[in-house]
């Protein structure tokens, strides 16, 4: 289980005075973690991948797997900082050939995910990558996902992590949670 970097640390502290809380988004009584401002400043963007990718590289993980959308910026940049490929699991109906899919349900409702056919050799250790964990629902479908096709999930690696919503309990163990901030 991953440990929040001390509150006082330089990094902590720099990555916190970058990203934005918007209120009532989406909804009344919401406050939104916007993390997009720390991919604008290449040297905050740089900083976070680095910070993230020391917590994650001990994980080896064969291929980064990243979850739409926001999961796509982080895990490819990620992959390419740890010197690993990337693989894209996406929504319905946008990925060409043959895909493997799994149906899961949300809080509020269901969605699918996709992964091309092929896309993952047996038995490849995976780092399952997106921007934010919340209720852990979309990280947990595609880690089921990854392992239906053959992969070992070995981690999950995120930039920011809601702990009041409980979702690292809903993600498959032994497989470690490394999330650089946590709120």
């Amino acid at each position: 289980m991953s440990t929040e970097a001390s509150p006082t640390s330089p990094l902590d502290e720099r990555l916190r005075a970058v990203v934005r809380t918007v209120p009532d988004f989406p909804r009344p009584g919401i406050l939104f973690r916007d993390l997009t401002p720390l991919m604008r400043d290449p040297e905050i963007w740089k900083l976070t991948l680095d910070g993230l990718a020391r917590r994650v590289d001990p994980l080896k993980a064969d291929l980064i797997v990243g979850i739409e959308a926001r999961g796509f910026l982080v895990g490819n940049a990620l992959a390419l900082v740890l010197g690993r490929g990337f693989v894209p699991v996406r929504k319905p109906g946008k990925l060409p050939g043959m895909v493997e899919a799994l149906d899961y349900q949300l809080e509020y409702g269901s969605d699918r995910l996709e992964i091309q056919s092929g896309a993952l050799d047996h038995g490849q250790k995976v780092l399952v990558v997106d921007d934010l964990l919340a209720t852990g629902g979309t990280a947990a479908a595609c880690a089921s996902l990854v392992q239906r096709v053959g992969g070992e999930v070995v981690g999950f690696g995120f930039l920011a992590e809601l702990c009041d919503l409980g979702g690292r309990t809903k993600l498959p163990g032994p497989a470690p949670v490394e999330s650089l901030l946590l709120y």
